[in-house]
């Protein structure tokens, strides 16, 4: 059970052919004939291959088309109406990809909000300090700014090649991000709105975490890297690590968690030396993107080319895993622990689906993210322990209010 309330503010300004700070390299396959190929063609090569449409789960008709593209790109009304209907008619739903919902008693609330600058792929919500809550607009490379409260926005421009993968606000409210596509970590001052970058060994820093030290840890996942900076000194170190490093976290007691894409494998590094150890999850198959800690110390992750979230105890090694409800294709992807309690999404559905599991009961409930379309990639667990969500193919940010 959950009230949904959906804001559209901000809705852009204009057809986004001419920002070129927004184009998407992917392939463009050949889609079927019909009327309105060519408009698709023309519309939707814009930030993105073709072959993300032919990749995709569909929709049931040209309204739920129309509604998702018109996240994207603005179009003229006539324009809108006969892509929608080509996409309706060649790329009708899925229905396999529908998630299991599980009913249950537990409440939430989720809000939603549209961002201002359509095809910015936002993504990667973040508490300030303040309350305020910050995005990122990867395609875009932008920070956006939100206040829950008035649903008031505002974006800051980032440099154009930064392409900004994940935002962390600090202690005094700056935003520090990871430049995906230049090599860097940066940080933006919202009170001047001035930039400060630190070039890094690694071509694309990805995730990173505050340490109660001060430093910023960040990993690399295409370089194969694990990361240190010291914003006081600007002192960067950099380490070479197991395949496509992905999730970071901090423990309780100051040791930083990675989780490994491009391996079956957690790292658990010495903030001091940098020296990590591995611990193996069963099935080479093994893919893991997320993972957060609880009140125990226990280290819970989404295997998600398995299906299964799991957990670890590594005081002992010995690692337990259950299915998640829609089965092995439903690809667990972003990951957090509140009040020990686990929230992850199952991103291989349509509509992305939010998960509730309860370790104590070993029970799950879960919900139809209202917006539907985008992934959850990353979430963030507020002061008030409620949770930030984001929808990026449809360009939208959310606060999830738990009881």
């Amino acid at each position: 059970m959950f009230k949904h309330v959906l804001s559209l503010a901000g809705v852009g300004a204009g057809l986004l052919a001419a920002t070129s700070a927004l184009a998407q390299p992917g392939g463009n396959n050949a889609l079927p004939d019909g009327p309105g190929k060519e408009l698709v063609e023309i519309a939707c090569t814009t930030c993105h291959g073709l072959n993300y449409i032919q990749r995709s789960a569909g929709y049931a008709s040209a309204a739920d088309w129309h509604r998702v593209f018109s996240t994207m790109v603005r179009l003229p009304e006539a324009q809108a109406e006969t892509i929608a209907t080509y996409l309706a008619t060649h790329f009708p739903e899925d229905t396999s990809r529908r998630p299991n919902l599980i009913a249950g008693d537990f409440d939430i609330e989720i809000t939603e909000w549209q961002v201002p600058t359509l095809g910015q792929r936002s993504r990667d919500p973040a508490e300030a300090p303040d309350g305020s809550i910050w995005w990122t607009g990867m395609w875009a490379s932008l920070a956006g700014r939100l206040d829950p409260e008035t649903g008031m926005m505002e974006e800051f421009k980032l440099p154009p090649s930064a392409r900004p993968h994940t935002i962390v606000p600090d202690d005094d409210g700056n935003i520090w991000y990871t430049g995906n596509s230049n090599g860097t970590i940066g940080m933006l001052d919202p009170e001047t709105g001035m930039i400060t970058e630190y070039p890094t060994e690694a071509r694309d820093p990805h995730s990173a975490v505050f340490h109660p030290n001060g430093n910023l840890f960040f990993t690399s996942q295409g370089a194969g890297m694990l990361g240190r900076l010291n914003p006081e000194t600007g002192e960067m170190r950099e380490i070479q690590t197991e395949p496509r490093p992905y999730g970071i976290k901090v423990d309780q007691g100051g040791d930083v968690w990675v989780a490994y894409n491009g391996t079956n494998k957690l790292g658990r590094m010495d903030p001091e030396s940098m020296e990590v150890r591995y611990y193996d999850v069963p099935d080479e198959r093994t893919r893991i993107r997320r993972l957060d800690l609880d009140s125990e110390g226990n280290v819970w992750f989404v295997n998600s080319t398995m299906g299964k979230i799991g957990r670890l105890d590594p005081d002992s090694g010995e690692i337990t895993q259950w299915d998640s409800p829609s089965g092995p294709d439903s690809h667990p992807y972003s990951m957090a622990v509140i009040d020990d309690v686990i929230w992850y999404n199952e991103s291989g559905m349509r509509p992305d689906a939010l998960v509730r599991f309860d370790p104590a009961s070993e029970r799950f409930q879960s919900w139809a993210v209202p917006s539907g379309v985008g992934i959850i990639r990353h979430v963030w667990v507020t002061e008030d322990k409620n949770l930030l969500i984001h929808q990026s193919s449809s360009n939208h940010i959310g606060l999830v209010r738990i009881p």
